[in-house]
């Protein structure tokens, strides 16, 4: 039987159940956290409120997340495992790099074009974390990350994203690319990757969901990436009648095998920190939390009519094939 990487393990992909294919635990600064997290930060007290957290989500049937974070949003293994081993939840972990334009200067002195030369760093990195283990542990990733954002294709960011196929190259594992929608820098990330030959069934094109865009979509879809529906609650990119609206459209035209969904969100994201933030994103997005999609997503696009075979689909079968 196939297996994914997980937090707890390697797990038989038949167990993954229903998922949210694109979610954080923790989103961190870690600079920012060293120095100042005492005004804001109890490491007992995020980690309780994640298993909580998870633990509800559990109880309303949802069996695995796909977690995102890494270099550059403060991945933290040991945190995950610590909490991972409280809550019966799987949660699957990814290596990668988060950049909009410029590489962080612990990459930029070494590897190809730069002044020192020599091989590429960040392959190395990317390969170890899927293979040995992340950051001295033994978990290992099960997928790459990277993105791909206004700014486009920067020369640090098309060093990064050569990194990310060479990885993919020598592991297998599949790629998730973050992208914006409203800039549809999806096309640029699908030219790239099909250049150096990445099979686009590997390729999942994150936040695709904030757009309404059909032509956009079928252009993604019909070249044979997946697409995340991945940022529910989040009304600021687009609003939730338009999120089911388009997904209802895309299922009758038969491309439930190809849409993810999830909300993109976190137990705690210090881009928000203090309570002052913590209230005010409350109230802006009252619904960005991980429970909105099975509470109230699935029963809207029933109501549209999208099958339970076409929800399956996107809350099981796909993310399955995905890692398959």
């Amino acid at each position: 039987m196939p297996v994914v990487q997980s937090v707890r393990g390697p797990l038989e992909l038949d167990v993954l159940g229903p998922t949210l294919m694109h979610e954080h635990v923790f989103v961190l600064s870690p600079d920012v956290m060293n120095n100042h997290g005492h005004e804001w930060w109890d490491e007992d007290e995020r980690v309780d409120d994640a298993i909580e957290k998870l633990k509800k989500l559990k109880e309303i049937g949802v069996n695995t997340i796909v977690d995102p974070t890494v270099i550059g949003l403060g991945r933290y293994i040991p945190r995950l495992q610590r909490l991972n081993s409280h809550v019966d939840i799987n949660i699957i972990v990814a290596t990668g790099i988060y950049i909009f334009e410029n590489l962080p200067h612990h990459f930029l002195y070494r590897g190809p074009g730069a002044i020192l030369g020599g091989p590429e760093i960040m392959t190395e990195m990317f390969v170890n974390d899927i293979r040995k283990g992340i950051g001295g542990t033994d978990v290992k990733a099960a997928f790459l990350k990277c993105a791909v954002d206004a700014p486009g294709y920067t020369p640090d960011q098309t060093r990064a994203h050569n990194a990310i196929c060479d990885a993919h190259r020598e592991t297998g594992v599949p790629i998730m690319i973050h992208t914006n929608a409203a800039r549809q820098t999806g096309r640029a990330a699908m030219e790239f990757f099909t250049a150096q030959k990445v099979n686009p069934e590997r390729i999942l094109i994150a936040h695709a969901g904030d757009s309404n865009d059909m032509d956009y979509l079928r252009f993604l879809l019909d070249r044979g990436a997946m697409i995340g529906c991945d940022r529910f609650g989040l009304d600021m990119f687009n609003p939730t009648a338009d999120r089911v609206a388009t997904i209802v459209t895309l299922c009758k035209e038969g491309y439930a095998s190809q849409i993810t969904l999830g909300h993109d969100a976190d137990c705690f994201n210090d881009f928000f920190s203090g309570e002052e933030s913590q209230a005010l994103v409350k109230a802006t997005a009252p619904n960005w939390h991980y429970r909105f999609i099975s509470e109230d997503v699935l029963p809207m696009l029933r109501e549209r009519g999208v099958t339970e075979d076409q929800i399956t689909a996107m809350m099981v079968d796909n993310c399955r094939r995905f890692f398959s």
